[in-house]
């Protein structure tokens, strides 16, 4: 198991945002959360990440309580892509996906060979590479959202926590990102919990979705089962059609152009 949630409670200035959110998420999926804005999503992976706390209720990782781990102990654990990554200092890129090794780099020590080598990897699969001189200050946001998403790659956990990491993504770095995060999941038995906003482009690449409104989990489960035209209709208000389409080889939605 990778993580169980149970009865999970957020509140920001005692406004709630997450009401008794119980889940299990048995490791080597991909999950797509899926939700209206301001359902909760971002919070739920802030607390899975250990960035936050809960109000009420218990989070566990692989069958201990969350706040029991150290630090550097869950960042060897867990990788967060935020959908926004900011920092103003003229760190390089190269500079940036090496901080993905911190937590395996002891005290005081210099980056080892196999951490280097790690980061090069990465870059070059990531195709961040050609980027590795130039400094975060001066990239585009969608060349700073690739290698903040290298880091992840680089800490090389067994959890990656996605927010909404593709949006800044032209197309072709959006599937192919995908792709390989989709890879590790089948091939090395990675978890992957992924915030969405592209319902289509969930379906072709999660596993598994959770649909969330107003701070509760409305349904859970594999893609197939529960990517339902009904489904969309309760979390959105929208009118949809749910059909397989053998191109993408994936369940796919179509929309009435009108909400209703």
């Amino acid at each position: 198991m990778s993580f169980e949630v149970h009865s999970l409670a957020f509140a920001y200035a005692h406004q709630p945002v997450l009401q008794g959110v119980s889940l299990a998420l048995p490791a080597g999926h991909f999950y797509g959360i899926l939700g209206p804005n301001g359902c909760g999503k971002t919070t739920l992976l802030d607390l899975l990440a250990g960035h936050r706390q809960p109000a009420a209720g218990v989070i566990r990782y692989r069958g201990r309580d969350l706040g029991g781990y150290a630090r550097r102990a869950l960042a060897a654990e867990i990788a967060l892509v935020p959908q926004d990554f900011y920092i103003n200092f003229p760190f390089t890129a190269q500079e940036i996906v090496m901080m993905g090794r911190y937590p395996f780099i002891p005290r005081f020590a210099a980056p080892s060979a196999e951490d280097h080598q790690r980061v090069r990897d990465v870059m070059k699969v990531t195709g961040t590479w050609p980027l590795r001189r130039a400094f975060v200050t001066e990239l585009s946001g969608g060349e700073r959202q690739r290698v903040v998403f290298a880091r992840a790659l680089a800490q090389d956990t067994r959890v990656l926590l996605l927010d909404e990491a593709t949006s800044n993504l032209d197309i072709g770095h959006c599937l192919e990102l995908l792709a390989l995060t989709a890879g590790a999941v089948r091939t090395a038995g990675k978890t992957v919990i992924a915030v969405f906003q592209d319902i289509n482009l969930a379906a072709a690449f999660c596993d598994r979705l959770v649909f969330i409104k107003a701070g509760a989990v409305v349904a859970h489960g594999e893609t197939g089962e529960v990517l339902r035209a009904e489904v969309l209709r309760e979390i959105f208000g929208v009118s949809a059609r749910v059909s397989y389409n053998s191109y993408c080889d994936a369940q796919q939605v179509v929309f009435r152009k009108s909400a209703a």
